[in-house]
């Protein structure tokens, strides 16, 4: 009796689901477009730093300083500043990330420990910072190089740089399963909320309340039909990620779709736990939007929980993301496994009981 129950009210969510014209495109037509359009313009790569240059040797070395910095995938020379005051004033006027100043007989005094200054602009740290590392880097290349070609004594030892799990550092490969998991907070926890609110709105769900039907067999009519869009819609997302951008999980897909499967069930439940105490449509979707902000802000997803304070990094362990991300990450680049992995299954599992049980117990029948 109580699945034919069960089933009679997944009948009526899907039903619903079709009629409304905005949902199928939503679920389909969202992920197609921020999966294709988002890891080509939400990229953290530091490019196109603007380098100016003060060279007061004018000799080959610095010359050939200056040619490898504008060879450089990474820089461009934006100017030769005849002197400093000059690359200070492009700075100021935002036109220089970095100023290289090469000291007068640089090329002579090398053997003696000669440098070069670095200054960045902290306007913007992280472009400001990086730009500075790789200008570094650049000079640091080429100084090598001319050594070997001069006989000379290497100022600094070799050193060989292996890039794990992501070789071409690709910010891409790092942004994509995470996307995945923005999508279902968005879709998995916005539309069961939607959906129960506008059956309040319209008066529809009052026929409910004076049915037999229990709330757990309600509630769970809810929560079924978006364990099934979860799946869509990282379904759509995966094979974007792979005709698109050739990106595939190095793991097992089944861990994937596990974590799918857990994760929806707990956004959904927080989506019709929402929707239970929301009296109107907006006011259920200011309560959602500000779950979603701290989720995307603090669950690891734009900066590293490592990177944080550490009394926000206790936070972050009470957000059911911050295990998602890692366990799309870990198996998309790393190919890590479900034993690897089994804490973060265990902390969604966990959430995903309590957002449902919580969603049950906060649905009360009315007469």
């Amino acid at each position: 009796m109580k699945l034919r129950i069960l089933r009679a009210l997944l009948k009526k969510e899907v039903a619903l689901m079709k009629r409304n014209p905005l949902v199928p495109k939503i679920i389909i037509g969202m992920p197609l477009m921020v999966m294709l359009v988002l890891p080509l313009v939400a990229n953290l790569d530091v490019k196109n730093v603007s380098v100016t240059v003060v060279d007061n040797d004018k000799s080959q070395l610095s010359r050939r300083i200056v040619a490898d910095i504008a060879a450089s995938e990474y820089l461009a020379v934006s100017e030769v500043a005849s002197t400093h005051s000059e690359a200070i004033a492009a700075m100021e006027n935002g036109n220089a990330d970095v100023i290289l100043t090469i000291p007068t007989d640089y090329s002579r005094d090398i053997t003696a420990g000669a440098a070069v200054d670095i200054e960045a602009n902290g306007v913007n740290a992280t472009k400001g910072m990086l730009g500075a590392r790789y200008v570094a880097l650049s000079v640091a290349g080429t100084l090598g190089e001319f050594q070997k070609e001069n006989g000379m004594t290497a100022s600094r030892e070799e050193m060989s740089i292996i890039n794990l799990y992501n070789p071409t550092l690709d910010f891409r490969n790092y942004m994509i399963p995470a996307l995945m998991v923005v999508l279902l907070i968005i879709i998995c926890g916005f539309l069961p909320a939607l959906n129960l609110v506008s059956e309040k709105e319209t008066g529809t769900i009052e026929a409910m309340n004076v049915t037999p039907v229990s709330r757990f067999a309600f509630v769970l009519s809810k929560l079924i039909p978006f364990w099934i869009v979860g799946l869509i819609v990282v379904t759509t997302g995966m094979t974007v990620g792979w005709l698109v951008y050739g990106l595939v999980p190095a793991g097992n897909i089944g861990a994937v779709y596990l974590a799918t499967i857990l994760f929806s069930l707990a956004m959904s439940g927080l989506g019709v736990t929402i929707a239970n105490k929301s009296a109107t449509m907006l006011q259920s979707i200011f309560v959602m939007f500000a779950f979603i902000m701290v989720f995307q802000l603090m669950s690891g997803l734009f900066t590293p929980i490592r990177s944080m304070p550490r009394w926000a990094q206790y936070i972050t362990y009470a957000i059911p993301p911050r295990y998602f991300i890692e366990i799309m990450r870990s198996v998309y680049l790393k190919g890590a496994s479900f034993t690897d992995l089994l804490p973060q299954y265990a902390a969604i599992a966990g959430f995903a009981a309590f957002t449902s049980l919580l969603s049950a117990l906060t649905y009360r029948k009315r007469s």
